[in-house]
């Protein structure tokens, strides 16, 4: 069985995004904005630019170092975000205020800087390091991130208090464990 770039890295950031801070963002704008398509699309472009960045610089370092070099980073990688993902997300009073632009505008730039050094984008920096093509990678990462937040955003506060997160914690921490074991046992190729 084949996995994809694409099916691996839409699962991998929709399971690890669950319960995050920018999940929690997407709640705080949905109650600020109540308007729930402008901030889906404020999502979806900050996602690509942010997480394009992130695959260019992860498929920049799996040519630019030596193939063992990269796949021991991988997997060292892919095991620091399965611990990564354990850790719950808080969404610090700062990053909760928006700015007093419209809810499109809003959630670009709050989406894009608080994604940063996330979970998520160091994620796609590992996976566009391991898999090809880098636009399934891309186009994976940021379709995960919104099958994480436009059902937060459509339904709201209640819809994510629901979740089990603990449990999407876990989940999200086992696929980057195996993803990491899978690289460590067949190679980046």
């Amino acid at each position: 069985m084949s996995l994809t770039a694409l099916s691996v890295s839409t699962l991998a950031v929709a399971v690890a995004e669950i319960g995050d801070k920018t999940q929690l963002l997407a709640l705080v704008l949905a109650a600020r904005y109540r308007r729930p398509w402008p901030i889906v699309a404020g999502i979806l472009v900050a996602t690509l630019a942010n997480h394009a960045l992130a695959a260019w610089a992860g498929a920049w370092v799996a040519t630019a170092l030596p193939e063992t070099l990269v796949r021991s980073a991988v997997v060292a990688s892919f095991l620091l975000v399965a611990g990564w993902a354990l850790i719950p997300d808080k969404l610090d009073e700062s990053e909760a205020r928006t700015p007093r632009h419209g809810a499109f505008i809003a959630t670009l730039i709050a989406f894009f800087l608080v994604e940063i050094g996330d979970k998520t984008q160091v994620a796609t920096v590992v996976l566009a390091a391991r898999y090809e093509p880098l636009w399934q990678v891309i186009a994976g990462t940021t379709l995960g991130m919104l099958l994480a937040n436009a059902p937060v955003v459509a339904l709201g506060a209640g819809f994510a208090h629901r979740l089990p997160l603990k449990h999407a914690r876990w989940a999200a921490a086992a696929i980057f464990a195996a993803l990491a074991l899978w690289v460590a046992l067949r190679g980046l190729g």
